[in-house]
């Protein structure tokens, strides 16, 4: 090992986690400390004031701005008592981050001195102008207003020295400029349409809510060998490195004990977490070495993703108090598993769960079966934008490595249901049975209780498989914002459930009774969206064969996948329940292509850089030490022994030389590759240009260079290397 990566590595084993100063109270008792939640709410505001901004939450009623400086000081007051001077719009431009700009409690107060001041004003809107972030072309630098705006329904909180506030962003002209803005619209238009079909059901509902369990899993590294690693730090993930001898072979990392060190972070993160009001609950190991995973209990979609989002940000903060960096790349080491975030979706309304069967009446699992079906149409109609919806350069790597689910959008939906809905398809009755609840599994071991067997199993490979009362929507990946499958997602169902009722309802006007109209179109679309349904195995290179057949959407071209967002069936589904337009869309798009072919670059530059910068220099180094070696041999041997004492380093000398010809001629290549794809004018093609012929690149020249890191010295190889960037000590 040289020099420089022994004292990296040493610094790194060094750092003890500090004891964490754990809160005297129970986790219930500071749980949202640091949030301006109902209780401080009703400490802090007047009876009235507390009263309408509780219907602007619960009931999405207008926000009567009157009451803006009432709560604005309600707030300033809270704030301050915990040491607060600063307040910002937090909001989630299209970076996959989040954004804010601090500013101070601060006024003139017209006497030469300052006061502390924060307005109702200033709560509500404000012009941070942002012109920077990107935006598709929607705005020019001539036009560069841009405006956020509260979002009442998630509650400000306090970090640091600073409230605050979660916002939408917008353009001057009133395009939507962030993940916020959509969502909270896609979430309006499936409570709509929801709400108008649980009405044949039960006509008290007055809301249906969409509710998000995140499941986030990340890797930690020691902070001294990231520092050491560029690739690491410029790109997220490792361009180059031979695998480990051992990795997750022996499965022995997967829900072990938790290392000393990642417990104590884990630990001060949770605390950290609950204070914010983010109901963390379960820990464990992953499948990888490094590999870890946290999730909370489910929430409202809106504030499950803006703590998503805020969950992110913590972990990378509390990581550096313990002496580690957090990667949330999808795959930052090659030959072991990368990270996924399960998003486990599902739908509730103020009187119960949409989703959970079986029912107590047979019109509770019509109710049940009614939105299932639903869903799978929605999925069907637009599996390309679902996939469209979780794609990007990084989560490209995973999917499909036979670790993560396929690039094709499937459901699994588990035997018994399965039965159900086949039996439905054929059957002609109008009445509904088949379910079921959990079924008793006894096993012979008298010390073990009955075991409650769900209704539906788990298929790790399918996308989109329902899991009892919600459908996990696995392909989604670990850095993402959870919001762009959310929006996908709700608004497709929106859309579906629209055109269901309309269906229905024509039936209804024409004299069929309501029950059977609604099996009637329920079975309509069970026989749609049957090729949705597979409940095999998703790496199969013969489900693949099969869902072309199906006509499901089989694309892997990261830029080319994002076409589903400007495919007419698309932008008509979001146009007609009000989330985007067209002109949104398109902006997004360019947004995406873009963003593909900057990450694409910057590996590239790195890649290029290392290579010529730190491998071949340290390979040639190797090989000159070899061939001095090979001189001094044949100085002091005989001839015939000398050549063979030799010939060993003679075969390394000229494969080290193959090697470094391959990665200095391939890198000459990629740079010149690059020159040509940049001159291309749309952002579409220039994409294109980097996934075909940029892309694979990095890995033909990563090929030779892993070759080399197993040939050269240990001693003089300057990078961290698999071995020790993965096994936390």
């Amino acid at each position: 090992m040289s020099d420089l990566r022994f004292r990296v590595v040493e610094t790194a084993f060094k750092k003890k986690a500090s004891a964490v100063e754990s809160p005297s109270e129970r986790p219930s008792e500071y749980f949202g400390k640091y949030v301006f939640n109902r209780e401080k709410m009703f400490k802090y505001l007047p009876s009235k004031v507390y009263k309408k901004l509780i219907d602007a939450i619960d009931n999405g009623a207008a926000l009567d701005r009157s009451i803006a400086d009432e709560v604005a000081a309600g707030m300033k007051k809270w704030a301050t008592e915990l040491g607060v001077t600063h307040y910002t719009h937090w909001f989630q431009p299209l970076t996959e981050g989040t954004a804010e700009k601090h500013d101070a409690f601060v006024e003139h107060d017209g006497k030469g001195g300052m006061m502390e001041e924060f307005s109702g004003k200033l709560l509500v809107q404000q012009e941070p102008d942002a012109s920077s972030f990107p935006n598709g072309g929607i705005r020019n630098t001539f036009e560069a207003r841009g405006y956020s705006a509260w979002d009442p329904s998630s509650p400000v909180f306090v970090v640091d020295d600073t409230l605050c506030i979660p916002t939408v962003f917008i353009a001057y002209t009133g395009e939507s400029l962030d993940y916020k803005a959509p969502l909270l619209k896609a979430l309006r238009a499936v409570d709509k349409a929801a709400t108008d079909v649980c009405h044949y059901f039960n006509p008290e509902v007055k809301k249906v809510m969409a509710y998000l369990g995140w499941e986030q899993e990340y890797f930690l590294v020691d902070e001294g060998l990231y520092a050491a690693r560029p690739d690491l730090l410029l790109t997220g993930r490792t361009l180059m490195g031979h695998e480990a001898s051992k990795n997750q072979q022996l499965e022995d990392h997967y829900f072990a004990a938790i290392p000393m060190r990642v417990a104590a972070f884990m630990k001060d993160l949770e605390i950290r977490a609950l204070e914010l009001g983010i109901p963390v609950k379960t820990r464990h190991n992953e499948v990888a070495p490094n590999q870890f995973e946290l999730a909370p209990i489910f929430e409202e979609c809106n504030l499950a993703v803006d703590h998503n989002m805020l969950i992110m940000s913590l972990m990378r903060r509390v990581a550096r108090d313990h002496g580690f960096r957090v990667l949330l790349h999808e795959k930052p080491f090659k030959g072991i598993n990368g990270s996924g975030k399960h998003n486990n979706w599902s739908l509730g309304t103020d009187t119960g769960i949409l989703l959970h069967a079986p029912g107590k009446t047979p019109a509770d699992n019509l109710r049940f079966i009614t939105f299932v079906v639903n869903t799978l149409m929605a999925v069907y109609r637009h599996n390309g934008l679902l996939k469209a919806s979780i794609m990007s350069a990084t989560n490209a790597h995973r999917l499909g490595a036979n670790e993560a689910p396929p690039a094709i959008i499937s459901s699994f939906l588990g035997s018994q249901l399965t039965s159900v809905l086949n039996h439905l398809e054929v059957s002609e009755d109008e009445e509904l049975d088949g379910l079921s609840g959990k079924q008793g599994l006894k096993l012979d071991i008298p010390q073990i209780p009955e075991l409650l067997i769900d209704n539906t199993d788990r298929n790790r490979t399918s996308p989109f498989a329902f899991t009892g009362n919600r459908f996990e929507f696995r392909a989604v990946g670990s850095e993402a914002n959870c919001a762009s499958a959310m929006i996908a997602l709700n608004t497709a169902l929106a859309e579906q459930l629209t055109i269901f009722k309309s269906e229905v309802d024509a039936l209804i006007a024409s004299g069929v009774e309501k029950e059977k109209a609604i099996i009637r179109i329920v079975r309509k679309y069970v026989k749609e969206c049957k090729p949705i349904r597979f409940d095999g195995n998703g790496y199969s290179d013969e489900w693949k064969e099969e869902a072309a057949k199906r006509g499901l959407d089989c694309e892997t071209s990261c830029p080319l996948i994002f076409d589903n967002y400007l495919k007419a069936e698309s932008v008509k589904m979001f146009e007609s329940v009000g989330v985007m337009n067209q002109k949104e869309l398109e902006a997004r798009n360019e947004v995406k292509w873009e963003t593909y072919t900057k990450k694409i670059q910057i590996e590239a530059r790195v890649l290029g850089d290392l290579a010529l910068n730190h491998i071949i220099p340290v390979a040639t180094e190797y090989q000159s030490k070899l061939i001095d070696n090979v001189y001094k041999l044949r100085e002091l041997f005989p001839a015939e022994k000398a050549e063979y004492l030799s010939s060993e380093n003679m075969k390394l000398i000229e494969e080290v030389g193959e090697h470094t010809i391959y990665i200095t001629e391939h890198v000459k290549t990629m740079v010149e590759a690059r020159k040509v794809a940049n001159k291309i004018e749309t952002e579409r093609e220039k994409a294109i240009a980097y996934h075909d012929t940029i892309a694979p690149m990095l890995e033909e020249i990563r090929y030779h260079i892993d070759k080399l890191e197993l040939i050269v010295d240990n001693k003089m190889w300057t990078l961290p290397k698999y071995r020790e960037l993965l096994f936390i000590r």
